[in-house]
């Protein structure tokens, strides 16, 4: 008679082998997978960026009902569709799809028409891609190494930019177009202000406005994002009282180029010698029209600030000699010197690299979404895939003992979007994954900017465009003129 029972229960698996998995056990599973889809490339390398359990404790993350764009799976798509500017949702489509084909556990495809895409991705919740734009960015942040910081303190970057979107009249009504474009021939044009980490380049954070209104006035959507012991960095545009007053009493201080309406005199206040003096500056005795700061804010601010001057001469070969008027409540001179200080100063360049970083090489000067709900989720995406890749050169500047600043943003995006496609291929073997990690970070260490100290880069175009008339009515009363090439304006 056969023996039932095992002489080792603890390890009847090792002995007796595993019973075969049945096909609906397998169907089920795969289902299971499905309804977790994501794109596997961008999910083996950036995945890891990310918290454990985000996408399944992430605001709105689970799906209303069963479908094969959840928000994971969109939060991918749009991602890739952000990495690739030129491609339209008709090709995030169909890498969907194609990914599909090739598991064949999977009940059902995608249509290769987008409306079903579109739908979804017009519901995917806002909070949710505000909460991965939070953990990368709080990923980015936390592994900057010490020794990047400036003396001991961290530097935020704030400037103003704009972008331009489609003309709807959704769009229309939430950032007008500017009121010298004839209607029917503009575009919206929303302002937005930006706060950059200087050491790391990380996008922080940013607000939205009509293009019309002051950079300054939006600074209360953004104020949250300094903490005390930070330094803030910014041009003339952002030398108030009350910002400077608000931030020193909040423990953050401030390094501005001196506003054109300041006097730039030495004579008065103390003289701390070498071109810099220590001034007060009061309180004004009312408070300015369309001020940011309401009655009760604007209130609780000191009197009087003391405001360091500084006087920083220029001088090029070949050049005429200029100064430089910097403004800062940085009074301790033998704790910052007068060099650093300018130094700083010079590096407040870098937040106009780090938007055309965004803009020109990322594309999001123009925006391609249809309403102001999906406008604020593409920029949001844009953050998202724009701290990504400044993960992976911090990283990859990080192992290869590279210096983070002269890092090509666009070649490490040239290299990414080359290398992506392998990724899917280790998804599921963590060694080479690891491997391929490592090769890709060596990669993007090997794209330098070269030292192009005191090169001159004029905003302009060598390129000549085309000889197209300019749309000057709207475009059913628009009259197009015979043989434009020859075509001149009358004098």
């Amino acid at each position: 008679m056969a023996v039932q029972t095992s002489f080792l229960p603890h390890f009847p698996h090792l002995l007796q082998g595993r019973a075969k998995p049945s096909l609906a056990s397998l169907l089920a599973r795969g289902i299971e997978h499905f309804r977790h889809l994501s794109l596997p490339d961008l999910s083996a390398l950036i995945g890891p960026f990310f918290p454990q359990d985000f996408f399944s404790s992430a605001p709105d993350s689970k799906p209303l009902r069963e479908s094969i764009y959840t928000p994971t799976t969109l939060f991918w798509a749009f991602l890739f569709q952000v990495l690739n500017p030129g491609m339209a949702c008709q090709g995030v489509v169909a890498k969907v799809r194609a990914w599909l084909i090739n598991r064949p556990l999977d009940p059902k495809r995608p249509s290769l028409r987008t409306g079903a895409f579109c739908q979804a991705r017009c519901a995917l919740s806002l909070p949710f891609v505000q909460a991965a734009c939070e953990a990368l960015r709080s990923k980015l942040t936390a592994q900057a190494p010490s020794a990047w910081l400036w003396c001991g303190r961290e530097v935020k970057v704030l400037d103003g930019t704009s972008c331009s979107m489609p003309d709807t009249t959704r769009n229309q009504e939430r950032w007008p177009q500017p009121p010298a474009q004839k209607p029917g021939c503009g575009f919206p044009v929303a302002s937005m202000l930006g706060v950059f980490c200087l050491s790391t380049g990380a996008w922080l954070g940013h607000a939205l406005g009509r293009w019309c209104r002051h950079d300054l006035g939006l600074w209360q959507q953004v104020s949250h994002l300094l903490k005390q012991g930070d330094v803030l960095l910014g041009d003339a545009g952002f030398c108030a009282w009350a910002l400077m007053a608000e931030l020193k009493a909040r423990g953050v201080d401030t390094v501005l180029r001196l506003h054109q309406a300041r006097p730039k005199d030495l004579g008065k206040g103390r003289s701390l010698g070498g071109h810099q003096c220590l001034q007060s500056w009061h309180k004004p005795k009312h408070r300015p029209g369309k001020c940011p700061w309401d009655a009760r804010q604007w209130e609780a601010l000191p009197e009087q600030l003391e405001v360091r001057i500084i006087k920083v001469p220029i001088e090029r070969k070949g050049f005429r000699t200029h100064c430089v008027w910097i403004a800062t409540t940085l009074v301790d001179a033998k704790g910052y010197g007068v060099e650093q200080i300018a130094e700083l100063y010079h590096r407040r360049w870098s937040i106009e690299l780090f938007f055309r970083d965004i803009k020109t090489t990322m594309k999001m000067d123009v925006l391609r979404c249809k309403t102001p709900d999906m406008i604020e989720k593409e920029i949001l995406m844009h953050a998202c895939a724009y701290n990504a890749i400044r993960l992976l050169i911090l990283h990859s500047a990080s192992a290869h003992g590279r210096e983070l600043g002269r890092v090509s943003f666009k070649g490490a995006l040239d290299v990414l979007r080359e290398w992506l496609p392998r990724a899917a291929l280790y998804a599921d073997k963590p060694r080479k994954l690891e491997q391929w990690r490592d090769e890709l970070l060596k990669a993007i260490a090997s794209v330098m900017n070269p030292q192009r100290t005191g090169r001159r880069e004029p905003r302009a175009k060598k390129r000549r465009p085309k000889t197209h008339q300019l749309l000057t009515q709207p475009r059913r009363e628009f009259q197009e003129i015979p043989h434009r090439d020859k075509y001149r304006k009358a004098a």
